[in-house]
């Protein structure tokens, strides 16, 4: 089964940032679509938010 959400690691790892980085975009992200502060955030809402090729993105989680 693939992978459905996305962490603040991975997250920092695709943006080229830092752990607290990648909480607070997974944390912007959340209070865009109106989700309460500890909810999981797919890798498509990921992939809307920062306008990446979700193909890419998901290759970039599996070659971790």
């Amino acid at each position: 089964m693939s992978q459905v959400c996305i962490y603040p690691k991975e997250a920092a790892a695709i943006t080229g940032n830092g752990y607290q980085a990648g909480k607070r975009l997974l944390q912007r992200i959340r209070v865009q679509l109106g989700k309460p502060a500890r909810a999981l955030v797919s890798i498509q809402e990921f992939c809307a938010y920062t306008h990446l090729p979700e193909q890419e993105v998901r290759a970039a989680l599996n070659a971790r």
